[in-house]
């Protein structure tokens, strides 16, 4: 089964999918809309074309472990993909996935308009990936 990873933003949120068989990440996206509806709703579609069996949502919170404004917008969006789909959508711990896509897109050069819109779906990659390994232990 697929699963779909989401880095939820304000103006851009990134989107990976793993392969069919749910082992390694594939394709990425960045979706570029404003408003939790409006967002939760192309999302929603989003994971229902591509026939994802499993939701895992980036889950943004303080390095104390505290959760802040993020964090509810994450848990609010959770809510609304819920209500769109029957997929299980399941929150994860993104703490420094934003960073480390920042540090990754560097290494390799990549400068700025396109970083600004490829961080966002580096990032859900690096989400994907780390519940696809833990999955796999």
């Amino acid at each position: 089964m697929k699963i779909m990873a989401i880095d939820f933003g304000d103006a851009r949120t990134g989107v990976a999918f793993s392969d069919i068989s749910g082992i390694i990440a594939g394709e990425t996206l960045v979706v570029k809309t404003r408003g939790l509806e409006k967002t939760a709703a192309e999302l929603a579609e989003l994971a229902n074309n591509r026939q994802a069996g499993e939701i895992i949502l980036g889950l943004p919170k303080n390095m104390d472990g505290s959760e802040g404004v993020r964090a509810e917008k994450s848990r609010a969006l959770k809510a609304e993909l819920e209500k769109l789909t029957d997929i299980p959508v399941l929150l994860r711990d993104e703490r420094r996935t934003t960073v480390d896509a920042h540090n990754i897109l560097s290494a390799n050069n990549v400068r700025g308009q396109k970083r600004k819109n490829t961080v966002d779906a580096v990032a859900a990659t690096l989400i994907l990936e780390g519940y696809l390994n833990e999955k796999s232990r």
